[in-house]
């Protein structure tokens, strides 16, 4: 697993605003631009209006690592194309005091993404800043189980990838 840890994602008058940190699986980090994951998950968090000293996890991996996780979490056995673990309001989750604020974990499966953006059109590139922005989006509470809360995640996440382009 190739690791970037403590990406900070400067804010415009150049301090650290967020706190996000990449990992990504060996296989993949030649053909991912970590840049554009990180301001994917910056433009989220601004967009929402999120404390400045928030972190997040985004982890980027296999098929295989992410159907594992999608059985052990979710108990569906196969490989999915993003899941995210919020810290939500989960009071036996301590943050040391000397740490900012935790939102919780985005996964990505590259190949799934690589797939879906094949299917769809567009790059590799695209679909996984997709998939990031809406794991972002579940990280702060939206969910897409039913069509309503569909329809109000999916024109956000359409708006932060507006913002994005």
């Amino acid at each position: 697993m190739s690791e970037q840890q403590g990406t900070c994602a400067p804010s415009p008058r150049g301090t650290c605003a967020y706190r996000i940190d990449i990992q990504i699986a060996c296989d993949f980090s030649q053909q991912i631009a970590m840049d554009n994951l990180v301001s994917a998950v910056r433009t989220v968090l601004a967009q929402s209006n999120q404390p400045q000293n928030m972190a997040v996890t985004l982890v980027i991996v296999d098929d295989e690592r992410i159907r594992q996780l999608n059985r052990t979490f979710r108990g569906i056995d196969r490989a999915t194309d993003v899941l995210s673990f919020g810290v939500g309001q989960d009071s036996s989750f301590v943050t040391p005091k000397e740490l900012p604020p935790y939102l919780g974990d985005v996964i990505v499966s590259y190949p799934t993404a690589a797939a879906q953006a094949a299917e769809m059109g567009h790059s590799v590139e695209e679909e996984l800043t997709l998939l990031v922005v809406h794991g972002c989006l579940h990280l702060l509470g939206y969910d897409d189980s039913t069509e309503e809360e569909r329809r109000r995640m999916w024109a956000c996440q359409e708006e932060l990838l507006q913002i994005l382009r």
